[in-house]
């Protein structure tokens, strides 16, 4: 069995203070024998109004991207570094792309994911309304990449509310999704936990589901409760509050077990 990490973050608006808080906590993960790291969604920055400058910036100079490459070869894990704003295609636009970059145990950039379903809602906090297409472009393609621990799917916050997402993934070949996020305290409260099981079960996956937890500013807060779920939807490992790290073991025969005694996959129909 391999063990993998979700990694617990309550990132700000300086950027060289969130990759401090990243590097420990990940080294705190590899210390306990995770092979695969998942960082949360805005690891690096939490501040949307800056996205932009950010990925700018990355485009330049690649500083960002060889840091996690460096770290993953050192630590010989494979980082999935949650969300990172990358400049679009689109000449003269100002909106970014938030994708999910994946890095192997030798340091390779091996896939990268944008996020497809964009956070355009009213909540009842501080904050009190979203328009994250205000700042980000939406992606279009679903990603699963092959590691030693089985298919990865890859999915970003907001698309946890969308099962035809994590379908896909599954049907694509995915073991494992992972779900770093920037989930609210109210949504968070709410659904969180109660998403992450419900996409286990249906998909028969084991879900990574890697939050923000914590007060960023006066008015953004997130809800934390980053856990691990196995293929029957039970909670392998979970965190509160604040930042941390929660690991859990790949059980390669339990996953087989599920599947071959209910072969959803196999009965699953149409509409």
């Amino acid at each position: 069995m391999s063990k993998v990490a979700a990694i617990q973050m309550v990132s700000g608006a300086t950027v060289i203070s969130n990759l401090k808080q990243a590097e420990r906590l990940l080294r705190e993960a590899a210390a306990q024998g995770a092979n695969l790291l998942l960082l949360p969604e805005n690891f690096a920055l939490f501040n949307s109004q800056n996205l932009y400058e950010l990925a700018k910036d990355e485009e330049k100079t690649g500083s960002v991207f060889h840091w996690l490459s460096e770290l993953a070869r050192e630590l010989a894990v494979w980082i999935f570094a949650g969300s990172f704003p990358v400049l679009t295609s689109t000449p003269q636009s100002t909106r970014v792309r938030s994708s999910l970059v994946v890095f192997s145990d030798k340091g390779e950039q091996v896939a990268r994911y944008d996020k497809r379903h964009l956070f355009d809602v009213d909540v009842s906090d501080g904050q009190g309304s979203y328009r994250e297409s205000h700042f980000v472009e939406p992606g279009d393609h679903l990603v699963v990449v092959d590691t030693p621990l089985g298919g990865v799917g890859l999915s970003i916050c907001y698309d946890l509310r969308f099962p035809h997402h994590f379908w896909a993934l599954r049907e694509r070949g995915a073991d494992i999704i992972v779900v770093p996020s920037a989930f609210t305290r109210v949504t968070g409260e709410a659904h969180w936990e109660v998403l992450l099981r419900a996409r286990a079960i249906e998909t028969q996956c084991y879900i990574i589901g890697a939050n923000q937890g914590g007060r960023h500013d006066e008015a953004r807060e997130t809800s934390g409760q980053s856990m691990i779920v196995d293929p029957w939807g039970g909670v392998a490992s979970r965190l509160t509050r604040g930042e941390g790290v929660a690991v859990a073991e790949i059980d390669q025969e339990l996953l087989r077990c599920i599947r071959q005694k209910m072969p959803v996959l196999q009965h699953r129909r149409s509409v």
